[in-house]
């Protein structure tokens, strides 16, 4: 009696995987079993996402079995709002330094200290993040505009040598050190920063800066079509140009490095998985193709072992473009960074 109860039993689950939908679904335990086989990962979409699955997603689940589901665009406001509420749309996210700090403050990530030991590079962990990849906000111009080619934020700062129209994001914590080291102040002394000073730079070529971007895409396209002549720009967006043979070039020189953290939100009830998921994707192999896919800078170094020099020219944290930028530094901000925020909006909108 007890062989033919659990031959039914199997036959039954057999029927279940084999009819699929509504028959699998009734049965508790393979929702379950599912559940825990999939992970939610909030991704940018386009080109990063494509990327990501490719180097990060695709090996993790050969070497897991776990499925990947891209969740998209990634929303500080959906992280915060899904731990308050315990309605999970994603498991894992990346956040920038800024957005990263933020999240600490207001309790919403997992603890990632059981990864200490495996991501031990210079930063890998930080307040509940793993240390990712990088992108920089660089000086790039119009070569048909200028002959003799400008080389840091002064030139970007000097009309009477460089005259022309100029561009920068709508950005404040990106913005005010760019400033400061467009009046001459070292980008190894610009933090704290002397707010006040910042908006007395911008003050001086307000009249120049005929736009403020606010999408990457748009960056490209107004230096694509001579709109401005000088911008600071996501270096990414600038060597697409540069690949596509368009008129226009960069410099490293002085270039703001943002990071990016993986970071897992607190109280998924895949957090197990997730954190596993987070290892993986920082491992040298997979982020190094990740990066020069994505055209980012990998922050684990062990990744440039996998880097081409031809690659590594491209990347921010390479070691040959690292000493030439400077890093974010929002804990040492030199102000309230909501406040300053709120400021510099009202100056670009006066």
């Amino acid at each position: 009696m007890e062989r033919t109860t659990a031959s039914a039993t199997r036959l039954t689950r057999r029927a279940a995987f084999s009819l699929g939908g509504g028959l699998a679904l009734s049965i508790p335990a393979f929702r379950r079993l599912r559940a825990a086989e999939t992970l939610f990962v909030n991704t940018w979409g386009g080109p990063w996402e494509r990327a990501a699955a490719k180097h990060l997603f695709e090996p993790f689940t050969r070497e897991t079995g776990a499925d990947i589901r891209p969740v998209s665009p990634v929303s500080f406001a959906k992280l915060a709002a899904q731990v308050r509420s315990g309605a999970y749309e994603f498991d894992v996210t990346t956040l920038g330094l800024a957005e990263l700090v933020r999240a600490h403050r207001a309790n919403l990530l997992e603890s990632l200290d059981s990864l200490k030991d495996r991501v031990n590079w210079r930063g890998g962990l930080y307040l509940n993040g793993v240390a990712s990849h990088a992108f920089a906000t660089v000086l790039a111009w119009n070569q048909q505009k200028y002959g003799d080619a400008p080389r840091t934020w002064k030139d970007f700062w000097d009309l009477a040598r460089f005259p022309g129209s100029r561009c920068l994001q709508r950005y404040a914590a990106r913005v005010l050190p760019i400033a400061l080291a467009g009046d001459g102040v070292p980008t190894d002394k610009l933090y704290p920063l002397d707010i006040e000073r910042a908006f007395r730079a911008l003050d001086r070529i307000k009249p120049s800066l005929r736009v403020w971007w606010t999408q990457g895409q748009q960056s490209a396209q107004l230096l694509r079509d001579g709109e401005v002549d000088m911008i600071g720009i996501w270096h990414g967006r600038v060597i697409e140009l540069m690949d596509d043979n368009k008129p226009v070039t960069m410099t490293w020189e002085g270039g703001q490095i943002d990071r990016a953290y993986w970071v897992v939100a607190r109280g998924t009830p895949r957090r197990d998985l997730a954190r596993r998921f987070v290892e993986a994707a920082v491992q040298p192999e997979r982020l190094a193709g990740f990066c020069k896919e994505a055209l980012y800078g990998p922050l684990n170094p062990n990744s440039f072992a996998y880097v081409s020099e031809a690659d590594a020219v491209r990347m921010p944290t390479s070691p040959q473009n690292y000493p030439k930028v400077f890093e974010q530094d929002i804990e040492n901000f030199g102000g309230d960074v909501t406040q300053v925020t709120s400021r510099f909006e009202r100056w670009v909108g006066a």
